[in-house]
């Protein structure tokens, strides 16, 4: 069913799912959302699965025509939308109409918002993976982001009576400020006791060199014993990468599979949301926990999930 036209596309607007998996070893990023929580969340708003394809949103939103009625839901930052000129309710399943149009005004806080349809967003899969990488041009919209006269088609949808909203408890705060949890390693004996200090007492300002692939920081410099380059090895998503100017690099979505730089540190991944709704000047500071207080906050974020989906209806029964 088509359920848009692009008016107008936005600064970048692409289609993201969670991700395209198994296929680092031939070369071929992960991709997927920034933010799987918003996404996660916006597709159970919407009466989907928890993985269906969105519309991920960076900063300056697109226009949208709709073009059959349809359920919608839009998380993540606040870019100021509305439904046919009047604010739309964020973080709730709203009934959009034919003819209504969804629009989005100056971002309030945060970077990205997530638009679901119900019967998510209907594009080929490549690899699995209904996201758009678009450095090599696959997945998504032929590979690239949307463009204006572009139709975007959902799947199959399940019936919904009500239009569920999102108990305010389980809607993050975007700040300026942001601690994020690190696990120390695989590199960090490649630096000094100084430069391990200075990475974890230190405040860093995202930059506008901040993107999909990486968010690169400004602040004091990481020192290292003997150099940043190492043999190439796998890079996890929030690998912090620190290259020889000694400034942090935090690996992001359309990372690189490999890399030969030294990783100091681990952005954990239940705090991976937080960076992927950080605008330029925004600042972080970083603490480091071990993996056992790491898996118990994600194991806590899977829970938080699934008292989601229990508190949302699945469907007008």
């Amino acid at each position: 069913m088509k359920v848009f036209e692009v008016i107008q596309p936005g600064f970048l607007t692409t289609v993201q799912d969670r991700g395209r998996y198994g296929y680092q070893q031939y070369g071929v990023p992960v991709s997927g959302a920034m933010d799987c929580y918003a996404l996660t969340v916006a597709n159970l708003l919407a009466g989907n699965d928890e993985g269906e394809a969105c519309l991920e949103i960076s900063l300056l939103g697109p226009r949208l025509l709709v073009m059959n009625d349809t359920m919608i839901a839009i998380t993540g930052a606040d870019l100021s939308p509305t439904l046919h000129g009047r604010p739309l309710c964020m973080w709730q399943g709203v009934e959009a109409r034919c003819g209504d149009i969804i629009s989005f005004g100056q971002p309030a806080r945060g970077c990205r918002s997530y638009l679901a349809v119900a019967g998510g967003i209907d594009v080929p899969q490549v690899m699995g993976s209904r996201s758009t990488y678009v450095r090599s041009g696959i997945g998504g919209l032929e590979g690239r982001p949307l463009h204006s006269g572009d139709c975007i088609y959902a799947g199959d949808t399940r019936a919904r009576a009500l239009s569920a909203r999102l108990s305010q408890e389980y809607i993050p705060e975007y700040s300026a400020e942001n601690t994020l949890r690190v696990i120390l390693g695989p590199q960090h004996d490649r630096f000094t006791e100084k430069g391990i200090k200075t990475f974890l007492s230190c405040e860093y300002t995202v930059t506008v060199q901040a993107d999909r692939m990486g968010c690169r920081l400004e602040g004091p410099l990481i020192e290292h014993k003997a150099g940043a380059d190492i043999v190439s090895d796998g890079i996890p998503p929030g690998a912090v990468q620190v290259p020889a100017d000694g400034l942090p690099i935090i690996m992001l979505a359309d990372r690189q599979t490999t890399g030969g730089y030294t990783k100091i540190a681990t952005v954990i991944t239940v705090d991976l949301p937080r960076l992927a709704q950080a605008q330029p000047g925004d600042r972080i500071r970083f603490v480091a926990i071990d993996g056992s207080e790491g898996r118990r906050l994600l194991s806590e974020y899977w829970n938080t999930i699934a008292r989601i989906q229990q508190l949302i209806p699945s469907d007008g029964g």
